[in-house]
């Protein structure tokens, strides 16, 4: 499943949790049972609210014989749209030159996208300098 918008990363470890209790059909007292945690913290881990430690996490895994690189990889692909991966896959198909071009052009629009973000009048500042292509320029001191 994907989605539109970023999930904060121990949501995504909390919900992968919480899909491959269901998909072994378990419930969240079974589980925390054979892991040898209270109920009450996985239900908290599923939901996002707190962290899994690596201890319980290896724990997990090992109940549902998942590895960890196997984890995190379906974790990393649930977490990006259609549209990302195929942004990535023409990314990594172009040659160093224009890979190197392509960054540059992304950091300069993402900068200017933040630039253009109105401040608040607490934090409101002058933009730095930027030179032709986009680059911050280096200011001088008082």
């Amino acid at each position: 499943m994907t989605s539109s918008y970023k999930i904060r990363p121990v949501r995504l470890v909390g919900r992968k949790i919480r899909q491959l209790r269901k998909e072994h059909n378990l419930t969240q007292t079974e589980l925390s049972a054979r892991i040898g945690i209270q109920q009450s913290d996985l239900s908290r881990m599923e939901k996002g609210e707190y962290r899994v430690s690596l201890d319980a996490l290896f724990r997990i895994l090992s109940e549902f014989q998942v590895s960890i690189g196997e984890f995190f990889d379906s974790m990393a692909k649930d977490s990006m749209t259609d549209r990302d991966l195929g942004l990535l896959r023409d990314f990594q198909s172009l040659d160093e030159p224009t890979r190197r071009e392509v960054e540059r052009l992304v950091l300069r629009k993402s900068s200017r996208r933040r630039d253009d973000q109105p401040a608040t009048p607490a934090t409101e500042t002058a933009s730095p300098p930027r030179d032709a292509t986009g680059e911050r320029q280096p200011q001088e001191g008082p």
